[in-house]
Parts: structure tokens; C-alpha cells; sequence
């Protein structure tokens, strides 16, 4: 479709797909979600002017990866949403195959997107553009055009710029792909984000002490917490372990020191960034109070998305909750924004034999759950978790063959933060230490039932709608 016809396609789609979407069981109550057709990465998370704004890849038209634009919303809370004017569409000869991912800035008073332009050929290559657009008086995005044509030595995979300053310079991490097919991070420097010097690799298949590690490094997000530099990826092609990197593709992060004079990165191994089901593609920013906060996709691209239910219902996936970063001995922990509190209603708690515990409404739901023993967590008949002394073991069935599929976080837990939502479960693993994120689609109502002898503490609370405006 012709970039000319998409807007009067995609208002249609809207009209059209919307109330289908929200009667949807499965859609969610309070997490993020596209009104109809297909959401990915979360791109441009900023707190710009005292609000938060959050853009998102969004393919109006339907559940394929097609058409992508970047939709936006805004919040002054974390908590309570609203819709604003579409940000960008795929209308311009260096970005007509799409306006794929990238991140905001504040460059001196102008909310500033920096993303990347997809072109496509005939012959089945393609060539990236990094590019700009600044906000109007209208709360809509006036491109400028790109500012960094494809870098010599690399293929036509090279995309999601993540910009921040330093030291009174841009600085730009982008995801790429040499020519020897290998994943790799480039750094770059720019004094008025037109003139990019590339500084070079500072991560990537090969480097640093790392071997065979993928054939192209997606969504890097390079920031300072604690004593350390983190970098986050996506690096696609890593091979899976026996209890590791089970998805299609992970989401994993580097913990090291960055010297910008020497343009140097030194960093520890791989750790993954989430041991669930679904989880890719996540941002960050720095909020004006300090924290350094995470939103990421709870989708994971070419594995069952499209066998996903809601495809029936013209909708497909949706964000996690949003998440507070520390670094606590070299080490990522995530943990749900205090914000999200403001959802709880009344407290409830038990204190018992787990097996003992009534069955709680899981549909919107949030458990901290403490236990010394071991049991087991059932989510509807359709997605469990057992708790054993050195690991946790998620299960639910494959969408296409029916057979069991596993992902495990190796360590021993003490305490799980539980969020759920209609067709979503996040597990926080000692508060931070590590983050389970899976889509999963029960019969409504869905209930969550323990099972085991093991003694468990437990508060818990229902959760509020949070309907975007």
C-alpha cells in the first residue's frame, strides 16, 4: 500500500478494529496495548516538560510486521495514559519500508526523535537511514531527513539509535551487522546530532572477550547506574542453552566501564535481561528524579506470535509494566515503578500451607508471596510455575504443537512480586534479582492456585482498570 493511502486505511482500521479489540478477554486491563492491529518496541520512553511520553512501533493495519509507524503516548503519572497525535508514518523516500526504532532527546527545548529509516530494493537488499524529526506547535513531528547514511563496512542492518549527552556532546549507540555477518555496537559523537563521527565498535560478536555471539545486535541502550555502565541488547543468533536464551531470540545485557576519551568498553559476560516467554526490545530513560526507568515489549519477533488468540480479535501484544532500575554488585534488578501501587485496592494476606490458600482472582492481580519450601503455582490451567530450592521452572504449552516448553531462572528464591494481568504474567524474583515476563491466554475467569506443603507468606491485592484516554 502506497504510504499516500495508509492514513485514510489506518483511521478506518482504527474505527473499524477498535471496539473488537477492547471486548477482547484477553485485552489487557492495565498494561499498554494497541487499540487494534500490531504493537513492538517501545521507542522514544523520555520525561520530556515534566511528562513522560512513550512512542511505540504500531502496524494499524493488522497483526503483521507492515507499515510501521511510531504511535505515542503521554502520562503525567506512569500510571494514567492518553493518546496523542501520531508521530511518524513511513511517507518519505528514506524511510517508505518503514520508521523503525530509536529514541527521544531534549535538545534545548525541542523534544527531539531520533529513529531509523528502512528502505527496501527490488533485489532484496536494503540500506538504513538514521534520521530526525522534531515536535510542532501541533504535538505532531516535522521530519528533517537523515542524518547518517548506512556506515561503510557494514550491511544494510544497522538501526535503533539510543542518543544521550555527555560532557556537552550527543552520543549515539547503533545496532549493526558487518559485513562478515556478525552483531556488533557502534558508538558515535555529534556536537548538533548532524555531523556524526563514528567512534567505532564497542560491543559485539568477537569483541571484548566475547565468541560466536550473534549475527546482529538489536535495541542497544547504553546508561551509567552505580558504579557501572551497562549496555542492553537483543542479540539475535545467539545459541540457545540448555536452560538460557530459549527464546527465539533474547534480550541480555553487558555490565562494564566506558571510557570516552579511549572509546573503550569493558564489560563482564552475558546476562539475561529476562528469563520469560516474552520479553524484547526494552528502553530506558533517566526520569528527572534520578531513577533510571525500563519499558520493554512482551513480545519476542518470528517464534508463535501469530498464533497468539487475539490475532482473531485484529490485535497482538502489548508493553510490560513499566520498571525501576539498580545495579546492586555489578547486576541489573528491575523492579515494577512505585507508581503502579496506586492501582492496589484493599490489602489481603494469608499465612499457611500453600496448598491451604484459597484460590485468588487472577485477572488483575498483584501477590508478593514468601516461602522457604517448595510448590507449585498454577495460572488457570494454562501457565505454571514451580518454585524449587535452586531454580524456578515457568511452563506452558506450545500454540502450535501443544507440546510443554520451559524457561528457568537458576537460583534460589526467596520472595516473588507477582503482576498479572488478562493475558500476562510478570515475576519478580527477589525483589529484582530476576524478571519472568509471559503472555498466556486462560479461560476467563482465570484463577491462581498453589499447590505443596511448603509454609508461605502472601499479601496480595487486586488491581484497577487503567483505561487510556
Amino acid at each position: 500500500m502506497a504510504s499516500t493511502n495508509l492514513l485514510p486505511a489506518m483511521l478506518q482500521a482504527v474505527m473499524k478494529g477498535q471496539p473488537k479489540a477492547l471486548a477482547d478477554p484477553h485485552y489487557p486491563a492495565w498494561h499498554l496495548a494497541p487499540v487494534t492491529g500490531l504493537l513492538n518496541d517501545p521507542n522514544g520512553f523520555i520525561q520530556f516538560a515534566g511528562r513522560y511520553h512513550l512512542f511505540y512501533q504500531w502496524n494499524a493495519l493488522g497483526c503483521q510486521h507492515l507499515h510501521k509507524c511510531w504511535a505515542h503516548w503521554s502520562s503525567a503519572d506512569l500510571v494514567h495514559w492518553q493518546h496523542e497525535p501520531l508521530a511518524l508514518m513511513p511517507d518519505e523516500e528514506y524511510d517508505r519500508n518503514g520508521c523503525y526504532s530509536g529514541s527521544a532527546i531534549d535538545n534545548n527545548g525541542v523534544l527531539t526523535l531520533c529513529y531509523t529509516g528502512n528502505v527496501k530494493f527490488d533485489d532484496g537488499s536494503r540500506t538504513a537511514w538514521q534520521c530526525l524529526a522534531v515536535q510542532n506547535s501541533d504535538g505532531g513531528f516535522d521530519k528533517l531527513g537523515p542524518a547518517i547514511p548506512l556506515p561503510h563496512g557494514y550491511s544494510g542492518h544497522v538501526r535503533d539509535p539510543k542518543v544521550w549527552r555527555h560532557d556537552g556532546q550527543w552520543y549515539m549507540v547503533l545496532g549493526a551487522q558487518d559485513l562478515q555477518l556478525q552483531g556488533k555496537v557502534l558508538l558515535l559523537r555529534s556536537e548538533n546530532l548532524w555531523n556524526w563521527q563514528n567512534l567505532g565498535e564497542i560491543a559485539g560478536s568477537g569483541l571484548n572477550g566475547l565468541g560466536d555471539a550473534g549475527y546482529m545486535w538489536e535495541c542497544p541502550d547504553m546508561f551509567t547506574l552505580g558504579n557501572c555502565t551497562f549496555l542492553i541488547c537483543c542479540p539475535q543468533g545467539v545459541a540457545h542453552e540448555e536452560k538460557r536464551y530459549l527464546n527465539t531470540y533474547p534480550s541480555a545485557y553487558l555490565s562494564g566501564t566506558l571510557d570516552y576519551a579511549s572509546v573503550q568498553y569493558q564489560h563482564g559476560e552475558f546476562a539475561e535481561l529476562d528469563a520469560g516467554f516474552e520479553f524484547y526490545a526494552p528502553q530506558t530513560t533517566l526520569a528527572d528524579d534520578g531513577r533510571r526507568l525500563l519499558v520493554g515489549w512482551m513480545g519476542v519477533p518470528d517464534g508463535e506470535e501469530m498464533l497468539q488468540p487475539t490475532v482473531a480479535n485484529g490485535w497482538i501484544h502489548q508493553m510490560t509494566c513499566l520498571r525501576e532500575l539498580t545495579e546492586r554488585n555489578g547486576k541489573l534488578y528491575q523492579q515494577p515503578v512505585a507508581e503502579l501501587q496506586a492501582l492496589r485496592g484493599e490489602e489481603q494476606c494469608y499465612c499457611g500451607m500453600a496448598e491451604a490458600m484459597p484460590a485468588l482472582e487472577a485477572e488483575q492481580l498483584e501477590l508478593v508471596l514468601e516461602s522457604k519450601g517448595e510448590l507449585t503455582l498454577n495460572f488457570a490451567d494454562t501457565l505454571t510455575l514451580e518454585w524449587r530450592c535452586n531454580e524456578l521452572r515457568l511452563a506452558r504449552r506450545s500454540l502450535q504443537t501443544g507440546e510443554w516448553l520451559y524457561r528457568y531462572w537458576r537460583g534460589s528464591a526467596q520472595k516473588l512480586q507477582i503482576l498479572c494481568d488478562r493475558s500476562s504474567v510478570e515475576i519478580f524474583i527477589n525483589d529484582g534479582e530476576g524478571v519472568m515476563s509471559s503472555r498466556y491466554f486462560p479461560r476467563h475467569p482465570a484463577q491462581l492456585t498453589l499447590r505443596g506443603g511448603a509454609e508461605v507468606q502472601t499479601h496480595y491485592w487486586s488491581l484497577r482498570s487503567c483505561m487510556i484516554e
